[in-house]
């Protein structure tokens, strides 16, 4: 009766860890995976904005190069046509005019003249006469509306549209710039005397005061648009606006869940035949918050795993432990 009762406490408990648990795969099998296929895609995001009069906004430099004011007195009305305020002279000594839109004040300028510039830098702050649309972007939404916006669209809470709306200028922050100084007031002579009153000149080595900015902290970015002439605008009224970037034809994507990174370059995990993950390199495009572009990097017949791969690990030590991962403290 022992030997029974001890071959049956015998086979309760073998030992044999490589039995699998029903139900349960193998550790390490891939359970969800997908094909690259292609399709249209924009770069498409909603924004909340307001209706806002005499809104500012930022232009920014047309070339990389330096930056010169034309020597004009600022004017207080609106432009009636485009109007030239500065120009860039790029690298190849060509001149690059800095314009600001047609209903639209100069504000500030932004950069000292003769200032060394960057494409895309803002340089110019302007102010728009009359009513404007204003979203502000969180850093979240930044990089996805850096691109030339190429279209809004526009709904009036309880209003008006949805409409076009014409966006101007850049998202970029602006400093809090200057406006530019008057020139020198004149007297007119006074009997008998001759010539003009003499001009008061800057300290020897000192520059005279052109309104530059002296980097002051950036204010929120935000996309300023103009609607249509003939809708009719409330100051303060919610606007919800609708912006595309960028727009591409079928072009090759992945769901973003499968795909390390958002921006420039990437990672993502091919699946093979034995359901072994071989992590590549790609190239990222355009993206609408479900799906990402692959600009290169894969050849569209591969499987792709879900999710994609992980941030790498910090390598060895880095921690201040010992090579084989253990703490300072052994």
């Amino acid at each position: 009766m022992a030997i029974l009762v001890a071959v049956v406490l015998g086979g309760c408990d073998s030992g044999d860890e490589s039995v699998p648990t029903p139900g349960l795969e193998a550790r390490g099998t891939v359970l969800t995976t997908v094909k690259p296929k292609r399709q249209n895609l924009s770069n498409q995001i909603s924004l909340s904005g307001s209706v806002t009069i005499n809104p500012v906004f930022g232009i920014v430099a047309p070339a990389d190069g330096e930056l010169r004011w034309l020597d004009k007195k600022p004017s207080t009305t609106a432009a009636v046509r485009p109007k030239w305020v500065a120009t860039v002279w790029d690298d190849n000594g060509d001149p690059r005019k800095v314009m600001i839109p047609k209903d639209s004040i100069l504000a500030g300028r932004l950069m000292d003249d003769r200032t060394d510039v960057t494409t895309g830098m803002p340089i110019v702050s302007a102010r728009h006469s009359g009513y404007g649309i204003v979203a502000e972007i969180d850093s979240a939404q930044a990089y996805r509306v850096s691109g030339a916006v190429t279209d809004v669209r526009a709904q009036i809470k309880n209003g008006p549209g949805p409409f076009g709306c014409t966006a101007l200028g850049t998202i970029a922050a602006l400093p809090a710039g200057t406006i530019p100084e008057p020139p020198p007031v004149t007297t007119t002579p006074a009997p008998g005397a001759s010539g003009a009153p003499p001009e008061v000149a800057a300290p020897e080595g000192e520059q005279a005061d052109e309104g530059g900015s002296d980097g002051s902290e950036a204010t929120g970015m935000r996309l300023v648009c103009i609607p249509p002439a003939g809708v009719k605008l409330i100051n303060g009224a919610s606007v919800t606006l609708q912006v595309v970037t960028a727009k591409a034809s079928k072009v090759l994507v992945l769901p973003v869940e499968a795909v390390a990174g958002t921006q420039g370059k990437g990672k993502v995990d091919i699946v093979g035949a034995n359901q072994q993950r071989r992590t590549v390199d790609v190239v990222l495009g355009l993206t609408d918050g479900k799906v990402v572009q692959i600009r290169s990097g894969l050849k569209g017949d591969e499987t792709i795993a879900v999710p994609g791969p992980d941030l790498p690990a910090a390598a060895p030590g880095a921690d201040g432990g010992d090579p084989n991962g253990k703490g300072p403290n052994g």
